[in-house]
Parts: structure tokens; sequence; C-alpha cells
């Protein structure tokens, strides 16, 4: 049987459950935030968005860490052979 795989939730979705899950009511949430209780009420549920500023806002209030970016690449080569030195193939 192959190992289960734990789904990711998005940037978005890890910020609506940590709003969900803080314990504190909504109101005093957004008020803590600086955001109107009704546009956190909307985001939370899945309706609407939040804009970045509200975002970051949000996200200190729950003592979270946004970070932006891709990982970089690491080359991998090819596994198990290992690269001669000395002769070039022509």
């Amino acid at each position: 049987m192959p190992a289960m795989v734990e789904k990711r939730d998005s940037l978005i979705g890890q910020i609506r459950r940590a709003a969900r899950e803080c314990g504190l009511p909504q109101n005093a949430l957004a008020r803590a935030a600086g955001i109107d209780k009704a546009a956190l009420s909307r985001f939370v549920h899945g309706e609407r968005g939040l804009t970045m500023e509200n975002l970051n806002a949000l996200a200190d209030v729950l003592n979270l860490r946004i970070v932006a970016g891709r990982p970089k690449a690491i080359p991998l080569g090819r596994p198990g052979r290992p690269r001669k030195k000395g002769r070039r193939k022509p």
C-alpha cells in the first residue's frame, strides 16, 4: 500500500485555517488587525479575498510569517553513476 501523501494548503488556505482556529472571535480578530469584520467573515468563509495589506495585518495578529518566492532548483545529475574523470567522449 502506498504511503499517504498529505495535501498542503495554499497560502490563503493556511491563513483562513489559522483565523478560524486562533480562538479569538472574528470581531476581536478583525479589530486587532484593523480589518472590516464583514470582509474578514467573507474571507474566512471563502467567499472573498483580502488585499495584501489586510493579509499582512491578519498574519501579524495571527503571528504568521508570509514568505514569497520559489525554492531554487538543485541539479541532481544522474543518480547511481559517478562522473568519470579524465577522458571525454568525442
